[in-house]
């Protein structure tokens, strides 16, 4: 028996409601036999397996950043685009991905969080409508890689 203690299991966190790559997530998952857990305001179909669990937070404000935010540590993985929610998982030592294969990191947050801040403004007064573009297939390919990424990091991190 080792006298080192074993490491967590690597988690998946997903900010699940409004996220366009789950199928991609559960195929990484599986493939590296992870848990994941969709965290949602409102039930949503999710694959039968053990390793993937739905929680149902209520509808409140901030309730799924909230649920993720108090549970995520070093070694897990957050899949979120809502930017004070990455930079509240970096803070907890999280690998923090975004929808499309972009990661957050510590020397990119700052500038993510001065961004939104400058859009919400700009957005107030009238300036800027729509939203983001729509996801395309190579945003899914990006995505697909950065996870994958992310996980043997985690996986040699570990073994060391």
């Amino acid at each position: 028996m080792s006298d080192k203690a074993a490491a967590p299991a690597i988690g998946i966190y997903i900010d699940a409601d409004a996220c366009p790559v789950k199928p991609e997530i559960y195929r990484v998952a599986e493939r590296y036999g992870l848990k994941v857990r969709v965290v949602a305001n409102s039930f949503m179909v999710t694959p039968r397996d053990p390793r993937v669990e739905l929680v149902v937070v209520s509808d409140g404000f901030d309730a799924a950043d909230n649920w993720i935010a108090e549970r995520v540590g070093a070694g897990d993985i957050v899949i979120t685009a809502d930017i004070p929610l990455a930079d509240r998982c970096l803070k907890a030592g999280a690998t923090v991905i975004g929808n499309t294969g972009v990661p957050f990191t510590s020397a990119s947050i700052g500038m993510a969080m001065a961004s939104r801040e400058l859009m919400s403004d700009l957005r107030a007064m009238g300036e800027i409508t729509g939203g983001p573009r729509p996801m395309q297939q190579r945003d899914k390919s990006r995505f697909l890689s950065a996870l994958d990424e992310a996980v043997q990091r985690l996986k040699r991190t570990r073994r060391s």
